[in-house]
């Protein structure tokens, strides 16, 4: 596709704008403080962004119970490998490209942690012991280096209404994945989503 009006420069990017305040540049640390330390103990969920280095960026959303994600000291976070799909497309990456980025949210606040570093999968049996009892002992889990840590402000989530219940009626006829996949081929929508609902419970038993 032709796209017009590319920007292709640095400079034509920052062209467009104003300068980032200096609150906006100094907010970036290299260590979690207790601040950020507490919002990590009660995040049940995130992003977790990896890319192959060759072009290909995956983004996966990764979930648990509070706390499932462990702060190991101020400068590292682990995340357990809970059951999944097994396509392992966020691992093959860190393999062959060992950087990660996650976007931590806590459901009702606005703002989001975010956290860019080197990361690691690893099999050590006294990390993985360290998880939320509430979890199985996961059988990996990704360790990544605060190279950079921030908070994001809330203007994003307060646009998209995100936690105001009065807002959620106006998606209701947003489609669901069976909805999604129903020009892929002839589907049965009522079976299709009773056989997930069936999967979805499974797969979660066995977290």
């Amino acid at each position: 596709m032709d796209i017009p009006g590319r920007i292709d420069t640095i400079a034509q990017l920052e062209g467009l704008y104003r300068k980032p305040s200096e609150g906006a540049v100094r907010k970036q640390l290299s260590s979690i403080d207790e601040g950020m330390a507490a919002f990590i103990d009660r995040c049940p969920f995130l992003v977790l962004a990896t890319t192959n280095g060759d072009g290909s960026v995956d983004a996966s959303p990764r979930g648990g119970p509070p706390g499932f994600v462990r702060h190991l000291d101020d400068r590292h976070i682990a995340i357990p490998d809970l059951n999944g799909n097994n396509r392992l497309d966020s691992y093959r990456n860190l393999i062959d490209h060992p950087f990660a980025g996650v976007l931590m949210m806590v459901p009702g606040k606005d703002e989001t942690l975010r956290i860019n570093g080197p990361a690691t999968l690893t099999i050590d049996p006294k990390l993985l012991g360290g998880f939320t009892a509430e979890l199985r002992t996961p059988k990996m889990a990704l360790v990544i280096e605060t190279a950079e840590i921030y908070g994001h402000c809330a203007k994003a989530f307060r646009r998209a209404a995100m936690w105001e219940p009065k807002s959620w009626g106006e998606l209701d006829d947003a489609p669901d994945l069976v909805a999604m996949y129903a020009g892929a081929g002839n589907i049965d929508g009522d079976e299709r989503r009773t056989e997930l609902e069936a999967a979805y419970a499974k797969g979660l038993s066995l977290d």
